[in-house]
């Protein structure tokens, strides 16, 4: 007969989560910088690291590194991802990323179905500049690596810039850059000082023994993307890994029962979560979580909104895109973890002229631990915010003209207390 599944409780399976996130415990001591090493331990946890150009503290992924591992300089990312060998490159994963190179050729069944997968705006150019897609490639070839303002350069008499475009307003040559991005033949060489890809050809960035290991059949190339998000889940369902390396629900089923079958997961029981749910065979289940981080609205520990809420009572979304008069917690929100638990969300600004991490709204969740005071948690939250702002070289943590929020009072009297934790 076949032994019932393992039974966790939603604390046990919280503490899961944040132990597979490399959050459970406060950030380790070090005796000097933080290396490549540090770095490169961070994405052999999480995987992927989400790529976005908002700028309103720091990039989206520089945080999930400083939320693990404290101050460090933003640099290691940028020789990781551009200079060779590199130890990352940009790809499609969970939206924009970057993943190691050797996680870029799973994601080569992505490449090959790109008419399945890609942008309208790239794929469009097939049927109205083909011919520009042959040219732009051999530029690259011939010059790269290359910016998309650069290439734009070579055909803006002939194709300017179309200032009446909605959205993202994409040159011609951008979106044939971006089509031979999605099918593969082109990649990022790093990005320059303005955060513009530096095309080139794939086959000039990717390690050479990368390029030479055997293509990956597509089921096993998904099976290795599902572990990849279930290891740095931890716990979770079919829904949860899937949208790590935003595979569809069929493939990511199969997969998981192909993990299942092979120990890799295991089904378990968590209370309170009434979906099937499965354990990765290294998760721990540690029996504290003593860690403080501020998390970026694009970390990994919050990518799945439903998720986060099963596992931690917080509903959480991204109001950037929602107008001022209608935003309920703010423009830049970023959840402080701590403990086992979402205690606050604070809405930050960095006023780098200024010199200043300003606070524009601060929170309490009412999801925080039992009879913990908000002088407590914003004591903590005080702490953390400090921290970030000398990352960042920030001198000061202040209060915006406008701000608000609950635990607002309770964090000015614990940033305005020298002697608050760092």
């Amino acid at each position: 007969m076949t032994a019932p599944p393992e039974q966790l409780t939603l604390a046990q399976a919280r503490r899961v989560a944040l132990d597979a996130q490399g959050l459970s415990r406060p950030r380790a001591e070090r005796a000097g910088p933080a290396t490549m090493r540090h770095l490169g331990q961070v994405v052999d946890r999480l995987g992927l690291l989400q790529i976005d150009s908002v700028n309103v503290v720091a990039r989206a992924h520089l945080m999930p590194v400083f939320s693990r591992i404290g101050p460090y300089d933003p640099g290691l990312l940028d020789r990781a991802s551009g200079r060779a060998p590199r130890r990352l490159v940009e790809y499609w994963g969970h939206e924009a990323s970057f993943v190691p190179p050797e996680t870029y050729r799973l994601l080569g069944w992505r490449q090959r179905a790109w008419r399945e997968h890609a942008w309208g705006m790239a794929t469009s150019v097939l049927h109205t500049h083909a011919h520009l897609v042959d040219e732009i490639r051999d530029l690259v070839a011939e010059r790269g690596p290359v910016t998309a303002r650069e290439v734009h350069a070579e055909y803006a008499a002939e194709h300017p810039r179309q200032r009446a475009d909605w959205g993202w307003n994409w040159t011609v040559s951008k979106r044939v850059l971006e089509l031979l991005f999605f099918t593969g033949e082109l990649t990022s060489a790093g990005r320059n000082a303005a955060f513009e890809r530096r095309y080139d050809l794939t086959s000039r960035v990717l390690p050479p023994a990368v390029l030479a290991a055997p293509e990956p059949a597509d089921d096993d190339a998904v099976r290795a993307l599902v572990e990849i998000g279930a290891r740095a889940h931890g716990v979770g369902t079919v829904a949860c890994f899937a949208d790590y390396f935003r595979i569809k629900a069929a493939p990511a089923r199969r997969a998981v029962a192909e993990l299942v079958e092979d120990g890799v997961l295991r089904p378990v029981v968590v209370r309170g979560w009434e979906r099937p749910t499965y354990l990765h065979r290294d998760a721990r289940v540690p029996r504290s979580a003593t860690g403080r981080a501020l998390l970026s609205p694009f970390d990994p520990l919050v990518f799945e909104r439903r998720r986060l809420e099963e596992l931690f009572g917080t509903r959480y979304r991204i109001e950037i895109y929602t107008p001022a008069h209608l935003r309920v917690h703010g423009y830049y929100v970023l959840p402080f973890l701590l403990g086992d638990r979402i205690v606050a969300r604070v809405d930050l600004k960095a006023d780098r002229r200024a010199g200043v991490l300003l606070v524009q709204a601060a929170h309490a969740e009412p999801t925080g631990r039992a009879g913990e005071s908000p002088g407590a948690v914003a004591e903590a939250l005080a702490a953390e915010l400090r921290l970030a702002a000398s990352w960042l070289g920030l001198s000061d943590v202040a209060a915006g003209p406008a701000a608000g929020g609950d635990l607002l009072p309770a964090l000015l009297t614990a940033l305005a207390t020298p002697s608050a934790a760092s």
